[in-house]
């Protein structure tokens, strides 16, 4: 049983998703130089089908089991992943439903629901919604369609790691934000099986990070608690398929502060004139607090979601 994501099962999402996704652009930024010969580009993943990322990773799996005649999904989600299910089912013919926390952002609840999901509220950890969501699929026969541990969901992230390198072969660095580690397991496998000397670089809210702690320990790290304006990396720990690709493929982890994140959000806003999320943003605050980190390379920043919620939207601006 295969139980890692391969550049093989990467390239075959790839080809499951074409004619269904945006392959989102490389957008250069002209506002943040990185020294004289260094240049930084934005992987618009905040313009993807459903506003995020997770559309590649759920469309892939829920594609696979469609093909096996499975009536209906569940999930569980933050919010974004069950946007991208929901969507995903509905192209399907397919009956979903999804878990979120009782703290989910009301607009992605609301698209949720707008793409035909049924939805309940669960705790506010990502375990609590991850044990329902699974137990609702045993009561009622439905396929659970997992938010990062699995290789049909990692194989379908990994496709942005594909055309960051067929749009750009001159990168240097390429910068992930970390949740529950399957955007970046995705990403990392497809880079390192084509181009090892690009350097993969992990970004995690400092009150969500798990990854940097893990590695800090030197074994798979599960928090207590989480806290930070960035809902979709707010994952507790790594999965348990996640946890060893981003130990074996991923260069650097590096975490950013609330404030950080909130001038990111700010930055993205008003000069390059994207909508990002803050969970998304995390990789421009990487830039914003360690600038002398990438001096002088080809840098492209992934920003995973664009759902930014209107109410902390208006709580950043008011910050600034």
């Amino acid at each position: 049983m295969i139980d890692t994501p391969s550049l093989s099962t990467i390239c075959e999402a790839k080809y499951r998703l074409l004619g269904v996704i945006h392959r989102t652009p490389l957008v250069t930024s002209h506002s943040f130089p990185l020294g004289s010969h260094g240049e930084l580009r934005f992987k618009a993943e905040n313009l993807q089908v459903t506003g995020a990322f997770k559309i590649r990773g759920a469309f892939n799996k829920v594609a696979q089991l469609a093909a096996q005649a499975n009536s209906g999904v569940v999930t569980a989600s933050s919010g974004n992943h069950g946007q991208a299910v929901a969507w995903a089912a509905r192209y399907h013919h397919m009956s979903a439903h999804v878990v979120v926390p009782l703290t989910a952002p009301k607009s992605k609840v609301a698209a949720a629901k707008a793409y035909g999901a049924t939805v309940e509220y669960c705790g506010t950890t990502s375990q609590e919604r991850l044990d329902r969501a699974q137990e609702f699929a045993q009561d009622r026969g439905y396929q659970f369609v997992p938010p990062y541990d699995d290789v049909s969901v990692m194989s379908g992230q990994g496709t942005i790691g594909l055309e960051i390198i067929e749009d750009w072969p001159e990168v240097d660095m390429v910068l992930v934000p970390i949740g529950g580690g399957g955007l970046i397991s995705g990403i990392a496998t497809a880079i390192k099986s084509i181009r090892p000397d690009i350097a993969v670089v992990g970004i995690e809210a400092m009150g969500a990070a798990k990854a940097w702690q893990s590695r800090q320990q030197g074994f798979r790290v599960v928090l207590d608690h989480t806290d930070t304006i960035a809902d979709g990396i707010k994952t507790l720990g790594l999965g348990l398929m996640t946890y060893p690709i981003v130990e074996k493929n991923v260069d650097r982890l590096l975490t950013v502060s609330e404030e950080s994140i909130a001038e990111a959000v700010r930055w993205l806003l008003t000069r390059p004139k994207l909508v990002v999320e803050p969970s998304g943003a995390t990789t421009m605050a990487a830039i914003l607090s360690y600038p002398e980190m990438f001096q002088d390379k080809n840098v492209v920043a992934v920003l995973s979601g664009g759902n930014l919620d209107p109410e902390v939207l208006s709580a950043i601006l008011s910050e600034s």
